[in-house]
Order: structure tokens, then C-alpha cells, then sequence
């Protein structure tokens, strides 16, 4: 049964590839086929002519996708025998919330001839119009008032108050980007255009009727998006103020800001600067004009290099290049005599090259789109180019970015409950209302750039700017993003920048034949645990694809920051591998930091601060590296957020101990050892314990008697009373002393059952033991959602205490709260006792012990009241805490607090008291 992808029918046939996993051995992976589905309104017609086969060189090494050997047309030209259905797009339908309110249009009357086009409206405005002006309002959020008497055209943008705009002759009205209700009066005959209208909008005209045609026009429009401005470089001194302990590395600081501030000289220079620096995708790859399309290619070890695919039939003499002083092979393709495009949208494309490893068919470097067709080993470059009807359209803007940081941790394919690969589609339909019920106001989306083996998670990326074809089209994720920004929802992006797939025929290795194109040589140039290609962040090129590939995201995808991931492995040439950080700060300024690297990673931060102000970038580093979240200016790194990595680690290594071996302090101590100043990510557990071969907290608490006791007709153990109720102390407590931000992996909220095993075959490991296969079964590739929503399971208890665990902090944003105080750490008692912002939380550890009346510091006088109690009824506990009762302070202090209130602690129990208003 053939499937289709946007524009090309391939064929279902049986096969098996071979791909290069992370932990350095060779898997094989089973054929995964997919349907796409376009997201806009209209719906697609995916043609192909079953045609005779191409003709192909003899030594050739491409691999053919199209159908039967036929030609791949774009959407909507001509099939001589075949026309697959065309694919409607899936209906989205958000049954636990409704965001938006539906659009409101009332009648309307017309006098004279105005016509008013409305776009992206959102805030109030009132336009009465009488004579000759055009007036276009962008980016209008408040109140102003322009008066105009003659034939006038006024411009407004970025206004900050309401505005009223009074014009006495026949005008033209453009309103875009405005951020709620509008009113709109006018005195003469008006056509109204309404686009893009995200709240509720009111238009109302003196005068005769407005044509019912006119009135529910609606035509999608790109979005405008202003860009910030990259900030010229600071004095970089501002570090040693925040950390003197700096200043004895200040010869290592200072060389590597000077190296930092040079670099942008040069690229001032010689680039005109980081912002048309970082638009080499403007320049590399397939850059189309209304005369042709230009292909153009950094390879300098290359002898010779010529642009092959299906336009031009695999014909390596077809279309050969040209070579400049630079390495960049150049190539342009004027428009077919009918005006069409040389290079139809759809078409499979590569590049072949005589190099110094022999003749090569590389996947372009910069390709937006590749597939694998099922059956076939490498991926095919593909030309990704819609016609503007079938090109999705932006609707809703960038939600601001939250103050606390609350991250849902995704990953598209694995996100069904069903054992399937899942797509972009139903991610956005199933999984982002989930996540919007749930209370996070973040998703993290894990293996988007394309990646030849699956079992990878999406680390060992082939092609950098291209999105995985695995899941739908390009247009799909931009639907999905554009989904969770309507929701509120800011979408983070999973980026590695810190390695690269050791594939050579799919990926960047060897691209030019050479060891050295955009990796360091020899052994600084393999990461040997990863068996994957180290970047050498030293080159000019590997800087501009790297800084491009992060804009690409932001600005083409809309995605709103980032998670960089591997970022110790980048920042040190031992890359963190058997080093154990005891925080010396001899450890991290020395000959082991890869000051390239380093001044990369500010690079890149300053860009994407610099032009997107909003954006969040989140860095993964285990060391503990000083300054990693000082901006730039002041001579930092740049993130936003550390990934606080310790704490997982430390709570796997507590998971190990028996409940009167848990240290309070420990736990303490891993919490809130982090930076002054610095803003962390804190988590429980991620992706990572998830794996196969690891163990989620779940797992660790209640192993194997999840399978026969969670449902609640069944009587419970000892082991799952233990379990369900330390699973939810865990979360709350690393959530309110863990960071400024909170992460979760999809699933683990409810406590997921199962681990996370990709589909393979037998593993071979360097010292010959066998791995067995699991048959290339994706039957523990997925999340069972339907557990934690069962009503019936106890895995429902532990889901709705994690959602209320998230509006709580969505209520009172303790996370950023600047009062933080840890009054008890008993090992005795297992108790901890800590204020964040006007919130007290009370922990007991204990097995066993209870206790009444236990005093607990405060700062604040006058009365409490529950707010969360993990033994709750709903979320899995025993009822023991009254949420109705009263608690209130005496004065003296306790526990270093000016003041204390008496509470019932059960054990193993957290409960959160909030000081009352009244």
C-alpha cells in the first residue's frame, strides 16, 4: 500500500537499515511508513504518474523513493493513472478547554466606500472615518488618540495604549497585530476584510448593510514578527561582582571574553554583522528567485561536485558546479520555458562529488525536508517547496515567556498510546490539551531535526535543519507549534549542537570526503562513547551553520527557545567523560575548557537573546560550570537555565537506600546547591531514567507489583502505599526547593509503567556480547495516557496531584519567589520544613511515625489554611489532613523563624500551607 509525503507517493515494501546508536554500537531498525496530513484550511491533491523508471548512472549510489519507479509532480499536476484521494486535514478538537472565545460578528452597515482590512486583532480600538487617509495600525495594545483633517496617510506601530483614530475624508483602514476587542465605526459604504482574529471582535458601520459575502471573508496571512537587535559586546567584568571567587581565574575569563569580542569584529567585518551572519540559509542550500533556483554548497575538499535527483533524472553531467577560492560550490537553474521552477516541490535531491574518499551522493547539508523510503538504508534529500495554498500560515503569536517554568518534556513519536510511530498531527490534537489540563506552561520537544535511526531518542542528528519526516511534513510541526502558542503554551525545542551522527552517506560526516570538513581530526573529532562526530567550533563555516541552524527554528518554525543538549560534553575536551566535578574552580578554566566552544555558546546565546528577547535558552550541564547563566554582556555564558542534572542522580542513588537510611540533609542540600543568581531547571526524573535498562522512580518504588495492584477494586501492598505516596513527595519537594523551573518527562506524572525500548534488532557490542532484539516491536515505544486517566487505576490519584501540584505554582509562582528558607531538616523526625515565597511546606519522611501538634516555623503572622496535602483522598492518600481547618501563628521564634503555627504531620506526607488573605 503505497503512502504519501506532501507532494511524493512512495511505495510500502518490506526492509531493514542500519544506523549507529548512541551508546556506540550498530542497531537495525524496522520500516516505519507514515501518512502526512496537511493543517491548513485547504485541503491537498498528492499526484503522481506512474511513468518508466529514471535512468540512473551506473555508479551511482542514490537510492530511488518515488512510486514504482515513477515521477514524483508537485501537489495539484497532472496524473496520467493515478490520483491518490486527497487528504483533508484532520479536525482539532480541544474538549477540556476552550481557550479562545469563537469570533462574534455583528450586522453591519455601510454608507460609502471604505474598505477596512482587520487583522490579528486582540485589542480595543475605535476608527471613525470621513475623508482621504490610509491608515495602518500594527502591534496597537492601548489608548491614543490621532486626529487627522486631510488626505493623510498614518503609520502606527508598536503602540502602547489604546487608540482612537478620528479621520475626516475616505480612508483606507489596515489593522494588524492588535491585542484584543475592537470597535470599529464608520460613516460611509466599508468592505471589511477580518483575518487571523484570535478573541472576540466587534465591527460596527453607520450606514447601509454590508454584502454577506463581504462579511466572512477570511484570508490566512503570515504573521509580522519584529526582531530585536543584537546588542554590541559588553565590558565582560560584570562577572567578577557576581562570583569574586572568579578573580583568580581572571587571566582565563578575560582571553575568553577578548576571543568572544574579536570574533565579532571579524564577523562585523567581513559579514556585516551576527545577524546576516546567521542567514546562511539564504545563502547555502536552495535559494529560490523568480528566475530560478540557486544551489550552493560549502565543501572544499571536494574535486569536483554536480546537483543530481529527480528533476534531472540522476544525471551527474546534467548539472555540474562551480567552485569558488572558498570552498563553496555554486550552481544556478533557470526556470523551465513555462515559468515553472527547475526543481518541482517534492523531488528527491542529492549532491555527488569526486572527493578524497572517492565518488560520493551526499544529502545537501543544508536540506529543509529528507526521507527514508521504507525498504532503502539512506535517506533521500527532499526539495521542500509548497505552493503558497498548501503552506501553513501562522495565526496566533509567541506567548510571553512564563516567569516560572513548568516543562513537559515530549517526544512526537512515541507520544501515542497505541504501539505506532505518532505524528505532528496527533501530537497537537491528543497530547497539547493534555498538557494544557495539566497546568505546565512549557513543552519541551525532544528528536525534531531529522535523524537516520530512530533508537538514538533524536541525538545523533543527520540532517541540522530539516524536521523528522517520521512524524509529517514541515508544515505539520508549524501547525502543532501554532497549536500550543493558541493554548499558551511556549514550545522549546531539543537542540544538539554538541555532536553529530557518524553517518556518512545521510549525515554531515565526510561530507566533503575529507575527516576535517566540519569536525575536528582524529580523536578531538570523535566522541568515543557516543560514536558520533565532535564540531569544530573554531571554523568560520561550522560557526555560521550552527548559528543559522538555531535561527532557522526560531524564525521559520516559530519555536520559542531552546534545551541545548550535551553541553558539558562541548565545554571541556575530556568532554566530562570519567570526570568527577567536586566544584574546585581549577576544573573549569584550564587547558581541559574548549574555549572555542565556549565562545560559541555565548555566540549563540547573544543572537538568539538579541533577536528574539523572549526566547529561553536552557543549557545542559552537569559541572556546574560558574557564570553558565550570567548574560553575556557581563562576561557569562548566556542561558537562561541550567539543567540541574544532580538531583535525578541523587534521587536514584537515595531510591537504592531503605527509608531510615534517607538523609534529610542530603536531600536538602542536592535541592539548593545551585548558583546565586544562576536560574536552574530542577527535575525528578526525565527521559533518561525512562530508558530500557534504567529505571523510572516509579519502578524503583513499586517494581513489578504495578502490573497486578494499581487498580483500585484490588487490594493494595504495602509496597504501592509506599510508593504512590513517595512518587508524589518526591515531585513536590523537588519542585519547591529544586530551581526557578520544573521539568517532567511525558508519562511520568501518573508513574508510566513501562520503560522506553525503540524498535531494534540484535546488538553486537564492541566486547561481542549479544544484545537480543525485542523484534523491532514499538510496543514499549509509547505512553499508556489512557492509565493515568483511568478512573478506575491508582495511576489517576498520582496524575491529578502532579496537576494540582502544577496550578498551585501557577497560583502562587513560588518557584521564582525570591524568600526561600529552610527552617528543619530533622533526621530524626524525617521532617523538612521550608517557606518559598508565602507558601510553608511541611514534609514527613517517616515510615512510620506520625505527629501531632508539630510545630513549624514562619515568617509571616496570621492564619493558614491547606492548600495541597499529597494525602488527599482524590490523589491516592488516607484523608487524615482537614482541608478545612485553621492554623494560626504565635509569636517567639522557632526554628530561626520570628514566628511558628502547630500542624498534624502524618507520615509520609506533604502537605503545603498558604497564609490566608483575610
Amino acid at each position: 500500500m503505497p503512502f504519501a509525503l506532501s507532494g511524493i507517493l512512495l511505495p510500502t515494501v518490506p526492509g531493514t537499515s542500519s544506523r549507529s546508536d548512541f551508546r556506540g554500537v550498530r542497531r537495525s531498525r524496522a520500516n516505519v511508513s507514515f501518512l502526512s496530513t496537511t493543517t491548513n484550511s485547504n485541503s491537498r491533491k498528492i499526484c503522481a504518474s506512474l511513468s518508466p523508471s529514471p535512468s540512473f548512472d551506473s555508479d551511482s549510489t542514490s537510492t530511488t523513493v518515488a512510486a514504482a519507479g515513477g515521477k514524483v509532480l508537485i501537489p495539484g499536476g497532472e496524473s496520467q493513472e493515478s490520483t491518490p484521494p486527497a487528504i483533508k486535514d484532520p479536525q482539532v478538537a480541544d474538549k477540556d478547554h476552550k481557550v479562545f472565545e469563537d469570533v462574534v460578528i455583528l450586522p453591519t452597515e455601510v454608507e460609502s466606500a471604505i474598505e477596512i482590512e482587520q487583522k490579528s486583532v486582540a485589542s480595543e480600538t475605535l476608527v471613525e472615518v470621513d475623508s482621504a487617509i490610509e491608515v495602518e495600525q500594527k502591534f496597537v495594545a492601548s489608548e491614543t488618540l490621532v486626529e487627522v483633517d486631510s488626505a493623510i496617510e498614518v503609520e502606527q506601530k508598536f503602540v502602547a495604549s489604546e487608540t482612537l483614530v478620528e479621520v475626516d475624508s475616505a480612508i483606507e483602514v489596515e489593522q494588524k497585530s492588535v491585542a484584543s476587542e475592537t470597535l470599529v465605526e464608520v460613516d460611509g459604504a466599508i468592505g471589511v476584510e477580518q483575518q487571523s482574529f484570535a478573541s472576540e471582535t466587534l465591527v460596527e458601520v453607520e450606514g447601509g448593510e454590508l454584502p454577506e459575502s463581504l462579511a466572512t471573508v477570511k484570508i490566512d496571512e503570515p504573521m509580522e514578527e519584529k526582531l530585536g537587535v543584537i546588542p554590541p559586546p559588553g565590558s565582560g567584568q560584570k562577572i567578577y561582582e557576581y562570583d569574586p571567587q572568579l578573580e583568580a581565574h581572571r587571566a582565563h575569563l578575560d582571553y575568553r571574553y577578548s576571543q568572544y569580542k574579536r570574533l565579532r569584529e571579524l564577523i562585523d567585518e567581513h559579514e556585516g554583522g551576527l545577524e546576516p551572519f546567521s542567514r546562511g540559509y539564504e545563502k547555502f542550500g536552495f535559494i529560490k528567485s523568480d528566475n530560478g533556483i540557486t544551489y550552493r554548497e560549502w565543501a572544499p575538499g571536494a574535486k569536483w561536485a554536480a546537483l543530481i535527483g529527480d528533476f534531472n533524472n540522476w544525471n551527474p553531467n546534467a548539472d555540474v558546479m562551480t567552485k569558488n577560492e572558498f570552498g563553496v560550490w555554486e550552481l544556478f537553474l533557470p526556470n523551465n520555458a513555462d515559468g515553472s521552477p527547475p526543481i518541482p516541490h517534492g523531488s528527491r535531491v542529492k549532491i555527488r562529488m569526486d572527493s578524497p574518499s572517492g565518488v560520493k551522493d551526499s544529502i545537501p547539508a543544508w536540506i529543509k525536508f529528507s526521507v527514508q523510503a521504507p525498504g532503502e538504508i539512506p535517506y533521500n534529500g527532499v526539495y521542500y517547496d509548497p505552493p503558497e495554498e498548501e503552506r501553513y500560515i501562522f495565526k496566533h503569536p509567541r506567548p510571553k515567556a512564563p516567569k516560572s517554568i513548568r516543562i513537559y518534556e515530549s517526544h512526537v513519536g512515541m507520544s501515542s498510546t497505541e504501539p505506532k510511530i505518532n505524528t505532528y498531527a496527533n501530537f497537537r490534537d491528543d497530547v497539547l490539551p493534555r498538557i494544557k489540563r495539566l497546568g505546565y506552561n512549557a513543552v519541551q520537544i525532544m528528536a525534531i531535526q531529522e535523524h537516520s535511526y530512530y533508537g538514538s531518542f533524536g541525538y545523533h542528528v543527520t540532517n541540522f535543519f530539516a524536521p523528522s519526516s517520521r512524524f509529517g511534513t514541515p508544515d505539520d510541526l508549524k501547525s502543532l507549534i501554532d497549536k500550543a502558542h493558541e493554548l499558551g503554551i511556549i514550545v522549546l525545542m531539543d537542540i544538539v549542537h554538541s555532536h553529530a551522527s557518524n553517518n556518512v552517506l545521510d549525515g554531515l560526516n565526510q561530507f566533503d570526503g575529507t575527516d576535517t570538513h566540519y569536525f575536528h581530526s582524529g580523536s578531538r573529532g570523535h566522541h568515543w562513547m557516543w560514536d558520533s562526530r565532535l564540531f569544530n567550533y573554531g571554523s568560520w563555516e561550522v560557526l555560521r551553520f550552527l548559528l543559522s541552524n538555531a535561527r532557522w527554528w526560531l524564525d521559520e518554525y516559530k519555536f520559542d527557545g531552546f534545551r541545548f543538549d550535551g553541553v558539558t560534553s562541548m565545554m571541556y575536551t575530556h568532554h566530562g567523560l570519567a570526570v568527577g566535578f567536586t566544584g574546585n574552580y581549577n576544573e573549569y578554566f584550564g587547558l581541559a575548557t574548549d574555549v572555542d566552544a565556549m565562545v560559541y555558546l555565548m555566540l549563540v546565546n547573544d543572537l538568539i537573546h538579541g533577536l528574539f528577547p523572549n526566547a529561553v535558552t536552557i543549557g545542559e550541564d552537569v559541572s556546574g560550570m560558574p557564570a553558565f547563566c550570567i548574560p553575556v554582556k557581563d562576561g557569562g555564558v548566556g542561558f537562561d537555565y541550567r539543567l540541574h542534572m544532580a538531583i535525578a542522580d541523587k534521587w536514584i542513588e537515595i531510591l537504592k537506600l531503605k527509608d531510615e537510611n534517607w538523609k534529610m540533609g542530603e536531600i536538602v542540600y542536592t535541592l539548593t546547591n545551585r548558583r546565586w543568581s544562576e536560574k536552574c531547571v530542577g527535575y525528578a526524573e526525565s527521559h533518561d531514567q525512562a530508558l530500557v535498562g534504567d529505571k523510572t522512580i516509579a519502578f524503583w518504588l513499586m517494581d513489578k507489583d504495578m502490573y497486578d495492584y494499581m487498580a483500585l477494586d484490588v487490594p493494595t501492598t504495602p509496597r504501592i502505599e509506599r510508593g504512590i505516596a513517595l512518587h508524589k513527595m518526591i515531585r513536590l519537594i523537588t519542585m519547591g526547593l529544586g530551581g526557578e523551573g520544573y521539568l517532567n518527562f511525558m508519562g511520568n506524572e501518573f508513574g508510566h509503567p513501562e520503560w522506553i525500548d525503540f524498535p531494534r534488532g540484535d546488538q553486537r557490542l564492541p566486547n561481542g556480547r549479544v544484545i537480543s532484539s525485542n523484534n523491532y516491536s514499538l510496543d514499549k515505544c509509547r505512553r499508556r495516557f489512557d492509565l493515568g486517566d483511568a478512573d478506575y487505576l491508582r495511576y489517576r490519584g498520582m496524575q491529578e496531584f502532579d496537576q494540582a501540584m502544577q496550578h498551585l505554582e501557577e497560583k502562587y509562582g513560588f518557584m521564582t519567589s525570591e524568600h526561600q528558607f529552610v527552617s528543619r531538616q530533622d533526621e530524626g523526625d524525617k521532617m523538612v520544613v521550608f517557606e518559598r515565597g508565602d507558601l510553608v511546606f511541611v514534609f514527613n519522611f517517616h515510615w512510620n511515625n506520625s505527629y501531632f501538634n508539630y510545630r513549624v516555623g514562619c515568617s509571616k503572622p496570621g492564619k493558614y489554611k491547606v492548600v495541597l496535602s499529597s494525602d488527599d483522598g482524590w490523589f491516592g492518600g488516607f484523608d487524615r489532613i482537614d482541608p478545612k481547618a485553621e492554623y494560626f501563628t504565635s509569636e517567639g521564634r522557632y526554628d530561626n523563624s520570628p514566628r511558628s503555627f502547630s500542624v498534624y504531620a502524618p507520615n509520609r506526607t506533604a502537605v503545603v500551607y498558604a497564609l490566608c488573605d483575610e
